[in-house]
């Protein structure tokens, strides 16, 4: 199976997922990249079950309403007390104990909010994204852009190598720092580390609030990991 193949089977897995387990009428958050994507066109399929749901980017925003779904606002969600029951989201890497890195489609911020809001974290990748050690994808991080060399010198300082990712402005006005090489054998720590550093806005560890589910597809068909 071909690495597209992979993902539709996966997203399609995490439709069935959402019509078992989404109450009928509930609010629905939506992450971004491509196996989010490929999610997005499997569950129009059941898109009269759905409430609404909280796009975690304006490209995901973009293409859930191509396809009919209404988006709402996340502060409008909790402002009316309503829940989000299920989060569905992919990773660039994940591990076991299912903390993520996320951001390479430099949606870190708004996903990790929209994650924190959510009942329940679902994870969808293909194999490929399954590490024993977090830290082989480059960690992203966001900053606030009149920081950006002050945040990457403490970085560097972490035993990492930042590197600015260029032609890149996030939908939030910011600037991405990817840090490459680090050695990350205490995702929580390191990720609240990060996060204290001033300028920075979010990391994309998904350690402090990891998925609660994995949904993890092979040739051999799509397995599932709790946490």
């Amino acid at each position: 199976m071909t690495q597209d193949e992979l993902k539709q089977s996966v997203a399609q897995a995490a439709c069935e997922y959402v019509a078992t387990h989404l109450p009928n009428g509930a609010i629905l958050g939506v992450g971004t990249g491509s196996t989010a994507n490929f999610f997005i066109d499997a569950v129009a399929q059941i898109k009269e079950r759905i409430g609404g749901a909280v796009a975690s980017s304006e490209a995901t925003r973009l293409r859930l309403e191509a396809h009919g779904i209404r988006v709402l606002d996340l502060n409008s969600v909790i402002d009316e007390g309503r829940d989000m029951p299920i989060y569905v989201d992919g990773a660039d890497e994940v591990d076991a104990n299912l903390a993520m890195i996320k951001g390479g489609g430099a949606a870190l911020t708004r996903e990790k909010i929209v994650a924190a809001v959510a009942g329940r974290f679902v994870c969808v990748c293909d194999q490929s994204k399954l590490v024993a050690q977090l830290g082989r994808f480059p960690l992203p991080v966001e900053v606030i852009p009149m920081a950006r060399a002050q945040v990457a010198r403490a970085l560097a300082k972490l035993g990492g190598e930042p590197r600015l990712r260029t032609g890149v402005i996030t939908d939030n006005g910011n600037a991405i720092i990817d840090v490459h090489g680090l050695a990350i054998t205490d995702a929580r720590q390191l990720e609240i580390e990060i996060n204290q550093i001033t300028g920075v806005v979010t990391n994309g560890l998904f350690a402090c609030r990891g998925a609660d589910v994995l949904l993890l597809a092979s040739e051999h068909g799509v397995k599932t990991m709790l946490a």
